[in-house]
């Protein structure tokens, strides 16, 4: 885990709000999958033909439809599409072009795989479809013709439909058929950052630049699916697709990703050496105990909201019901509040098993004090735990949201 957070210093302040690794699998949005490009053997796999729901994982398709059409000559990458004002009226996020205006289709396509734009999505649909509907149909045809069996799309973005729905397993399929069909499209997945009208959008998939071998492809989030990504990552000549939903937070989702690739890469190379068998499937992951985040108390956790708004339905933020954390004690060592958050989460494992240990600093202009924390709760998880804690006689305070890195009720025991 210590490996993952060197790799990934740019989501830090994220990271305060994620959960461990582990935790994912809790949860019942949660599916994982990674395969072998090239010889489609599975390393991973947990609920990975369950249903789920794609939120902008959804892009992918709209992107492949889009290159199919430039290959066919039905759209060039330089051709100007009319934005209708049904696509302009899109919710976030978007790219905010006015209705009447126009976009160049590589434009068009930087916007889906940076901002993950769903006024954008609508705008491809509509060139290539005539209608959002009519494309979304297109779309889930040309799936079962791939063989995405558990996959029905009803809209261009991603945003809720209770019937647009997909399968960890689909998705990877999708992956990569989009390398394979359209290698000469598939790069633009690897943009840092695309510039629109004197305006910057930096890729959501912060895997690129931060985790050895990335080269795409896609998130997505709707409350309902949590944070989803599917990710491709090449070392020498051995490339995996990585498959998430439901993360609790971008972070966390990221990490886990990173952590269940790195584990097929580990796999593959040590059977590259020993010439062993092929690979076995549905290989489980080994534990991973969770880590402590130290931070100031001044700390912003703004970020996870934005993350979230980011990356998909921004009418579905969690940010009042996922935030609550529990304080286990304010000591004047940080040793004795590492201990204290260790023996709390090991106290309440069905409640506090999947929180994020957080030591936060306060009183930086005097003696320094350590708060001992678990974040990324629920208000009913939080109280539920201070309720076991406090029959096992152990201090424990419920901290809402607008308090989690500024409260330190609990006097100080170290």
């Amino acid at each position: 885990m210590k490996a993952i957070m060197a790799r990934c210093v740019p989501l830090i302040l994220l990271a305060l709000l994620a959960l461990p690794v582990q935790a994912q699998a809790s949860d019942n949005r949660y599916a994982g999958l990674v395969i072998d490009y090239d010889s489609g053997t599975v390393l991973f796999e947990k609920n990975a033909d369950a249903r789920r729901y794609p939120a902008s994982l959804t892009k992918m398709m709209t992107l492949y439809m889009t290159f199919d059409s430039l290959e066919r000559g039905r759209l060039k990458l330089d051709q100007a599409i009319p934005v209708s004002r049904f696509a302009a009226g899109m919710p976030p996020s978007k790219l905010g072009v006015p209705a009447g205006k126009t976009i160049p289709v590589r434009d068009a396509i930087y916007a889906l795989i940076t901002r993950s734009a769903n006024d954008i999505a609508v705008v491809l649909a509509e060139a290539q479809g005539g209608s959002e509907s009519k494309f979304a149909q297109m779309m889930t045809d040309r799936a079962r013709k791939m063989g995405m069996s558990g996959t029905t799309f009803r809209n261009a973005s991603g945003l809720p439909n209770p019937q647009q729905v997909t399968t960890a397993q689909d998705m990877a399929r999708l992956a990569v058929r989009l390398m394979r069909d359209y290698p000469q499209y598939y790069d633009m997945f690897k943009v840092r950052s695309f510039t629109y009208q004197g305006r910057t959008y930096t890729n959501h998939n912060r895997l690129l630049g931060n985790f050895e071998g990335t080269d795409g492809i896609k998130t997505g989030y709707i409350r309902a699916s949590g944070f989803n990504l599917v990710a491709s990552a090449k070392r020498d000549d051995r490339r995996l697709i990585g498959v998430v939903f439901g993360g609790r937070t971008g972070a966390s989702r990221d990490a886990h990703m990173m952590d269940i690739l790195d584990a097929g890469f580990a796999q593959t190379e040590k059977l590259l050496v020993a010439k062993a068998a092929p690979l076995p499937s549905r290989k489980p992951m080994p534990e991973v105990r969770p880590q402590v985040v130290v931070a100031d108390a001044s700390a912003s956790v703004k970020l996870a909201d934005e993350d979230a708004m980011a990356e998909g339905d921004t009418a579905a933020v969690p940010s009042t019901t996922a935030l609550w954390a529990v304080q286990v004690g304010a000591f004047g060592g940080e040793s004795a509040a590492r201990k204290a958050v260790a023996t709390a989460q090991d106290s309440a494992p069905k409640v506090l098993g999947a929180a994020q240990r957080l030591i936060e600093r306060a009183r930086p202009e005097e003696r320094p004090l350590y708060r001992a924390r678990l974040v990324g709760l629920s208000e009913t998880e939080a109280r539920q735990a201070c309720s076991i804690l406090k029959t096992k006689k152990m201090p424990c305070v419920p901290v809402p949201p607008e308090d989690t890195l500024s409260v330190a009720s609990l006097p100080s025991r170290g």
